[in-house]
């Protein structure tokens, strides 16, 4: 059996191994604006209400900076911080017991600024579109399509096997299609800055 001493002198030699490793990626802290927008636009997508997702953007930024000591350096901060973000919103749920209200959704993506023409033509029916899939089927497609996490990383957020996250982004794809009138074998495409911003104010977006 190990010795106190020696438990001791492993657990500093851990310690300091920790420290070394943080300090040779930065302070997590001053990437976590950097994530903002992405926050915002899941946030939305669970909320489907602007000031509500603004509301819940600002809550997980105090639980991150004040739990910043969990975040594990060199791995996805952005993982990490959708993860409490989604955890927030299904705790504040529960607890409150019923639906999450759908006032503004629609008002706040016209107020969104668009491009000309053709282009808003299009961003309002995806919108509109996009508002009416289940809650599922929206994360799934915001965390794997616009967003661009893997399955596996979606499937370890939202606590589901991978082939349960894989069925909800095609089933959601295939309803979006379907909402859109889109033809037969028309690519439906989820993973550009452009869509995240859509559901984020417009905001411009880069992983």
């Amino acid at each position: 059996m190990p010795s106190r001493t020696a438990t001791d002198k492993a657990s500093g030699r851990s310690a300091r191994a920790d420290k070394a490793r943080a300090a040779a990626h930065g302070d997590p802290r001053d990437e976590i604006v950097d994530h903002l927008p992405a926050l915002r636009a899941f946030a939305l997508s669970l909320t489907r209400e602007s000031s509500s997702a603004d509301d819940l953007v600002q809550d997980t930024i105090v639980k991150a900076w004040t739990n910043i000591e969990k975040f594990q350096a060199g791995t996805n901060l952005r993982a990490w911080l959708f993860t409490i973000l989604r955890n927030t919103f299904y705790s504040a749920r529960r607890k409150t017991k019923r639906e999450v209200s759908d006032t503004d959704g629609i008002h706040a993506a016209r107020q969104a600024t668009r491009p000309e023409h053709d282009g808003r033509l299009a961003m309002n029916d995806f919108r509109a579109a996009f508002e009416h899939l289940p809650d599922e089927q929206r994360e799934a497609l915001i965390l794997v399509g616009a967003t661009g996490f893997s399955y596996e990383e979606a499937a370890k957020m939202t606590g589901v096997a991978v082939g349960t996250v894989k069925s909800r982004a095609n089933r959601g794809r295939k309803r979006l299609a379907e909402l859109l009138h889109m033809d037969e074998g028309e690519e439906l495409d989820m993973t550009d800055s452009a869509t995240l911003a859509a559901m984020s104010n417009n905001v411009p977006v880069t992983r």
